[in-house]
This record gives structure tokens, sequence and C-alpha cells, in this order.
């Protein structure tokens, strides 16, 4: 068998719908206060009268390289 490293990126798409004075606070507080990491859920620090979101719980799967590293059988 060969091994093969597979670059792989996860996107997930949605929307933050953000209460902020103008364009740039919104985009300043979405950079800041909201987070996603897997095994968890989307979140943020912001109140949720401050916050909402809609984001798919599916991501697009995209492979961004396939390379060789290895000729060896695996065990």
């Amino acid at each position: 068998m060969k091994e093969f490293e597979v670059k792989t990126r996860f996107v997930f798409d949605g929307v933050f719908k953000v209460k902020a004075l103008n364009r740039q606070q919104a985009e300043e507080l979405v950079l800041k206060h909201c987070g996603l990491v897997i095994g968890g859920d989307i979140h943020s620090s912001l109140s949720g009268e401050d916050i909402d979101w809609d984001f798919s719980v599916h991501p697009e799967k995209q492979i961004r390289s396939i390379k060789q590293i290895s000729n060896k059988k695996a065990i």
C-alpha cells in the first residue's frame, strides 16, 4: 500500500446578523467575537440580542492537493 497526504479544506458558508453602528464595526465584531471549532458549535461572546447566525451543519469539502509520501507497506 502507498501512503498519501491529502490536503483538505472544509468550508462552512453562512450569515452572521449583527447589530452595529456601521459596516466596519460589524466586521470587527464578527472577526473578534464569533467562531467555530470542530466538535463544537458556532459561538459568539456577544449578547444573543446583538447577534444571530444561520450556517449549514454540512460543509463543502475541497481537496487541495494529493502527494505520495511513502511506498512502504502499511501495517
